[in-house]
C-alpha cells in the first residue's frame, strides 16, 4: 500500500502493512500508527496529507504470518523491484523517517536497529531519522532505551514541524 504524491517533503519508510492496515487501505491505521503519530507530533490530518507526507513501506502488501503468528518481514523482491523508481518520483523530500529494521537496512545498509537508532544524530544531520518499529512488541525496547523518548523524540518533532511548515 503506497501513499504519496510527488511534491511530498516528508517520507515515512515503513516495513509492510499488517493485516489490519492492509484491510483498511490506509497506512498506520492501528496502534502502531497512533504511537508513530505521537512520536512525530503530527495530527491524523497532517499525517495523511498526501501533498506533504509520503508513506512508502518496504512492501506494499501484507506479507503473511510466520509459524509463531508474527508478521513476516517484507519480501526483499518488493524493494528491489520498485523502490528506486518510487523514490525518484519524490524529488522534494527533505526528511526521511526509517521505521524499523527493513527500512534501515535498505536505506542505510545497517543491520542492528538499536545501534542505528542510537546513532540518530549522525543520520539526522543528513535529514534521516532511524526509528524502531512503533509496534506494541517494541514496548520493552522503549523501556530499556529511555534516551529515545527523552532525546530523539523531541528532535524528531522539531524536524517534522520544520518540514511541515515549509
Amino acid at each position: 500500500m503506497v501513499w504519496f504524491r510527488p511534491k511530498a517533503k516528508l517520507l515515512i519508510a515503513g516495513q509492510a502493512p499488517g493485516a489490519r492496515v492492509h484491510g483498511s487501505g490506509q497506512p498506520f491505521t492501528d496502534p502502531s500508527g497512533d504511537r508513530l503519530r505521537g512520536w512525530t507530533g503530527l495530527s491524523p490530518e497532517a499525517f495523511y496529507d498526501l501533498d506533504r507526507v509520503a508513506i512508502v513501506p518496504m512492501a506494499f502488501c501484507f506479507p503473511g504470518y510466520d509459524a509463531k503468528g508474527s508478521d513476516l518481514p517484507p519480501p526483499a523482491i518488493c524493494a528491489a523491484t520498485w523502490r528506486v523508481q518510487v523514490l525518484a518520483d519524490l524529488p522534494d523530500l527533505r526528511l526521511t523517517l526509517l521505521v524499523g529494521g527493513a527500512a534501515m537496512r535498505w536505506h542505510l545498509g545497517t543491520r542492528n536497529v538499536t545501534d542505528t537508532v542510537a546513532e540518530w544524530r549522525t543520520y539526522a544531520a543528513r535529514g534521516i531519522f532511524p526509528l524502531p518499529h512503533p509496534s506494541w512488541r517494541n514496548t520493552g525496547w522503549l523501556k530499556r532505551n529511555p534516551w529515545f523518548a527523552r532525546e530523539l523524540v523531541p528532535e524528531l518533532r522539531r524536524a517534522v514541524a520544520r518540514v511541515m511548515e515549509s
